[in-house]
């Protein structure tokens, strides 16, 4: 199975464009025939699943301040068990509260904008918005602490603002509101729209082409752009989403921590109320028993929840990696060796397609109950995972962990790896609502004629790739339309396609790196503000993106090292200054904020050395592979 052919070009050539070979003729736009919006998908599931747990929340017993040795204090929690809302209580407060929206005079197509953290309101409030047709701004809802702190100085600024809903029952003080902007808890709008009148409010579904949200980018690269999705768009990217999700169904419970506001925890989320299962929110902060918010000696979310689905981020994953290695290196040596041989040997049982029973039930167990035993499947996205975190969980959770591809774009949705695919650092084949194409970048040296693969910018086509930005015409230029009608949008990010029709992210076409945190570092402005540093003649900034700090390759101000140089002490020739531990940390004091371990590189670089461009523009590629050995040392070999 995981060797099998899982996408192949339709034109036959390189470039593609790549589909799956489960949808092979067509690409699939809905899941369920004739649930062609958000709301009839809910609906549907309203009806198949009425009396089944939907939405869990934990109860908050105390809140207790508690003194750190450092004398910060910090808030910590004692949490009871999850209570739950069925699926019919879910859509009878979704019905009051969309008709509590109208009764305050929201108009069909006028916008709410959610300000919230993750959780149940969030998700209720989505559900009557789509319900009416309300795509998510001029009402704006958040829980009264961020509605103090953050939103009441710039609320004057709102001329077209009438009306915020807060959504936790704490008491708030009316006053200091600008006039015309009435406040409400979101309980009052559901009573209000519980009245008998208001219920009675027409509803105007919405059709498959109207807006059902605008989902705004991280802004990394300047302001956040809002990506403008309809209907159609998220019906198709989910239906791609849960084809790769062998037996989603009503026996599941996913843990709800990421933030909604991102287009892979609310897919996530809505995917999972679609097929019947139970969504209990957490947070990072409570997730489990060691994290921060959590009083000591009490049960983190994973704990009580025991859920057998989880998406993840990267660096999420890797701190659980280096908590587990941490105290396995903490243990006796015997139990050291034990671990390690087992490790070891379930490693090569997974390479062969086979699983290691005994070695999960007596050395595994407890590192499983750290997100409570039950995990049967987890998908990462936001940033590339590492291999080694990959294999980490694959092993220690005894469970499958999917790579996925996506962006805001196109609904999240791109590539998942399958269940039965156990390699690393690749982000699988096409999903069965899209197709994926390269397009040859020959400045930055990658073609569909590579060998041993091809390679190029990746551009995705399909019914989920989205309408263009909000209110910004001028920026899109990425998305496009082919001759049937197919709408398109390229990435800028570099990939190479596998012999199986899998897909490697191998670079990005722009100077900019997304770091494990999901965090954009621009190369570029990086090394511009760098150059103006006395000590650097030439810099070249890199990161990975399965690690979360910089690193650079510098080429010094021969003049200026070597003064600093004699400064310290160090009186030899000029390629030992360059390798000198002590002149390493020199510069990197000077550089400390950007970059976290710096090579200096004792030859200026010039055409001749193959690593600039004949206008001195910097090779990445090249300089990649020049510094192979460096990068490597510099991020510690993992």
């Amino acid at each position: 199975m995981a060797k099998r052919e899982k996408a192949k070009s339709t034109t036959g050539k390189a470039e593609g464009p790549y589909r799956c070979v489960e949808n092979f003729d067509n690409l699939a736009r809905e899941d369920f025939e004739g649930k062609d919006t958000l709301d009839k998908l809910f609906e549907h599931a309203v009806q198949r699943f009425g009396k089944a747990d939907c939405l869990g929340t934990r109860e908050v017993l105390n809140e207790e301040n508690e003194t750190q040795p450092s004398g910060k204090i910090f808030k910590k929690l004692i949490l009871g068990e999850y209570r739950w809302l069925s699926y019919d209580e879910v859509d009878q407060i979704i019905s009051h509260l969309g008709s509590g929206l109208a009764a305050l005079g929201q108009q069909p197509k006028s916008t709410i904008a959610i300000f919230c953290e993750t959780r149940a309101e969030w998700m209720i409030t989505a559900q009557a918005c789509f319900r009416r047709n309300f795509p998510c701004r001029y009402f704006l809802l958040g829980h009264t602490e961020l509605l103090e702190t953050k939103l009441k100085s710039i609320l004057p600024e709102m001329h077209n603002l009438k009306h915020v809903i807060y959504v936790d029952n704490k008491s708030i003080r009316r006053t200091g509101y600008p006039e015309g902007i009435q406040i409400h808890s979101m309980q009052a709008v559901q009573e209000l729209g519980a009245k008998p009148d208001n219920l009675c409010i027409a509803v105007q579904r919405p059709q498959p082409t109207d807006l059902a949200v605008v989902m705004y980018t991280s802004g990394s690269t300047g302001q956040p752009k809002g990506v403008m999705i309809i209907h159609s768009n998220l019906i198709a990217g989910m239906t791609g989403q849960c084809e790769r999700i062998p037996g989603l169904g009503p026996k599941d419970t996913y843990i709800g921590y990421l933030p909604l506001a991102h287009v892979l925890e609310m897919t996530a989320e809505i995917s999972c109320m679609t097929y019947g299962c139970r969504i209990g929110y957490s947070s990072p902060q409570t997730l489990s028993d060691q994290s921060t918010k959590i009083k000591k000696g009490s049960k983190g979310d994973c704990s009580v929840l025991r859920p057998t689905l989880m998406a993840a981020v990267p660096e999420i994953m890797d701190r659980i990696y280096k908590n587990v290695m941490n105290k396995v290196q903490e243990m006796s040596y015997v139990q050291r060796t034990l671990f390690k041989l087992g490790y070891n040997y379930k490693l090569e049982q997974i390479k062969m397609g086979y699983d290691a029973p005994l070695c999960n039930m007596l050395l595994f167990k407890k590192v499983k109950a750290q997100l409570g035993g039950n995990i049967r499947m987890m998908l990462s996205g936001g940033a590339p995972l590492s291999s080694a975190t990959q294999r980490f969980m694959n092993i220690c959770f005894c469970c499958p962990v999917g790579q996925g591809y996506g962006l805001t774009e196109t609904c999240g949705a791109g590539t998942i790896t399958e269940v039965a695919d156990y390699s690393t650092g690749r982000v699988g084949a096409p999903l069965i609502c899209c197709e994926v194409k390269l397009r040859d970048w020959v400045e930055g040296g990658y073609t569909s004629q590579d060998q041993p693969r091809p390679r190029g910018e990746i551009m995705i086509g399909g019914p989920n790739v989205t309408m263009g930005y909000y209110k910004s015409e001028h920026l899109n230029n990425d998305f496009w339309v082919d001759e049937q009608g197919q709408r398109w949008f390229c990435t800028g990010d570099v990939g190479e396609i596998h012999p199986d029709g899998c897909l490697q992210i191998v670079d990005r076409k722009k100077d900019l790196v997304k770091l494990q945190a999901g965090e954009y570092v621009s190369l570029g402005k990086v090394e511009s503000a760098l150059k103006n540093c006395p000590l650097i003649e030439n810099i070249c900034a890199y990161a990975n993106s399965d690690q979360n700090y910089v690193i650079s390759f510098v080429v010094p101000n021969q003049k200026q090292l070597t003064i600093l140089a004699n400064k310290n002490g160090i009186s030899v020739a000029w390629e030992e200054i360059c390798n000198h531990p002590a002149m390493e940390k020199e510069v990197l004091k000077a550089i400390k904020e950007v970059a976290a371990s710096i090579k200096l590189h004792p030859e200026p670089w010039t055409p001749e050395t193959g690593l600039v461009t004949d206008a001195f523009k910097l090779k990445r590629k090249e300089l990649k592979n020049h510094f192979q050995t460096d990068i490597e040392r510099m991020y510690g070999g993992k």
